[in-house]
């Protein structure tokens, strides 16, 4: 056997395993406002962090925008609204209104939208039908993403209206400059 043939054996044996995360599967946080499931984190991946999320009824994230960040957001199931344009006017309170300069609006995402957003890029999503969504979601850098929603979760846990204070502080560490308030309204559809 000469050295040619005996390199892919020896490459083979450096390479690590791949990970495989079955449906269900992957640690999951909860609270009355969000459930996200942790499906590939940096310890898994030096390009991003995968996620599968569940969007209760009544919930909008808010407009925000990532300095750095970079984000893919795939439907699975239900319905969202969402936004990914810079507008004319950020106006603080409802980003459903927003329009682009090129006249682009907010959109129903249904089951097989995908939406990319570049960092610098205002984006929102929000559960205005009164059944859960599902998406997956897909963030880069890793792990900031990650230790937002576990810290973010900490703070809705505790059900009620969110401590908007807390979820500021918590954004401004992980490179979120809101736009709009978060808020969830589980009686709301």
């Amino acid at each position: 056997m000469t050295a040619h043939q005996q390199a892919p054996a020896a490459l083979l044996a450096e390479t690590p395993d791949g990970l495989l995360v079955p449906r269900g599967q992957g640690r999951t946080l909860r609270a009355p406002a969000h459930e996200v499931t942790f499906k590939v984190t940096g310890e898994h991946s030096r390009a991003a962090s995968s996620f599968e999320v569940v969007v209760p009824p009544g919930f909008d994230v808010g407009a925000h925008v990532h300095t750095r960040s970079e984000e893919l957001f795939y439907v699975l199931e239900g319905e969202l609204d969402v936004l990914a344009f810079e507008p004319r006017v950020r106006t603080r309170e409802d980003w459903r209104d927003w329009e682009s300069s090129s006249g682009r609006r907010t959109v129903r995402a249904t089951p097989g939208t995908v939406i990319v957003v570049p960092p610098g890029c205002p984006h929102a999503f929000a559960n205005r039908s009164g059944e859960p969504a599902r998406m997956f979601f897909q963030a880069s850098p890793p792990p900031d993403h990650e230790r937002y929603f576990e810290e973010l979760l900490e703070i809705l846990d505790g059900g009620g209206e969110p401590d908007h204070a807390a979820i500021a502080a918590l954004r401004a560490r992980y490179d979120i400059e809101q736009l709009t308030p978060l808020r969830h309204d589980a009686g709301r559809g």
